[in-house]
C-alpha cells in the first residue's frame, strides 16, 4: 500500500469515526427528549420510569383539587376509572382546568410514586379531548363521565 491509500485510508476512517460519533450524540438527544405516555393504571403496575420525563393522563376527579393558600401548589387526582393518580403543581393552571375533564401532565414521577409536574395540559373546548385519553378510556370501554360505553 503506497502513501497516497494509507492517507485515503486514514481520512475515511477518521469520517467514519466523526460520523458515527455525531449519530451516537444525536440518538442520545433524541431518546433524552422522547415523553412517554402512561395511563394512572400504568403507573400504578409499576410500568412507568422513575425520575425520567413522563406524561400522564386521565379525567380530573371530581372533589380532588386541593389548592394550599396563599400559594400555587396544587394537588389533584388523575383517574382512568381503574386508578388514581395524585399530582402535585406548584404553577398557574390552565384556565380550562376543571374537575370531570381530560387533562395530560407532563413531568417526573419520584422515588415515592408522587407525580411532580411541570405541565398541566387541559382540553381546549367542551368537544375537545386529548387523543391519549380518549384513547385510554377507549380500551378501558369507558366514556368521559366514567360510565361503560356502549358498544
Amino acid at each position: 500500500m503506497n502513501a497516497i491509500h494509507k492517507k485515503r485510508l486514514i481520512i475515511v476512517c477518521v469520517g467514519v469515526v466523526a460520523f458515527a460519533a455525531a449519530a451516537g450524540l444525536v440518538l442520545f438527544a433524541l431518546n433524552e427528549n422522547i415523553n412517554l405516555f402512561y395511563s394512572p393504571t400504568q403507573v400504578a403496575e409499576g410500568e412507568a420510569p422513575v425520575n425520567k420525563r413522563i406524561r400522564v393522563g386521565g379525567m380530573v376527579a371530581t372533589g380532588s383539587v386541593q389548592r394550599e393558600p396563599d400559594s400555587l401548589k396544587v394537588l389533584f387526582v388523575v383517574t382512568d376509572y381503574e386508578n388514581n393518580l395524585t399530582i402535585h403543581y406548584d404553577r398557574v393552571l390552565p384556565d380550562l382546568f376543571r374537575e370531570g375533564q381530560g387533562i395530560v401532565a407532563t413531568g417526573k414521577l419520584d422515588q415515592n410514586g408522587q407525580f411532580r409536574a411541570s405541565e398541566v395540559l387541559a382540553k381546549h373546548d367542551e368537544n375537545y379531548m386529548p387523543p391519549e385519553v380518549s384513547d385510554m378510556l377507549e380500551k378501558r370501554g369507558v366514556d368521559a363521565t366514567g360510565t361503560t360505553a356502549k358498544p
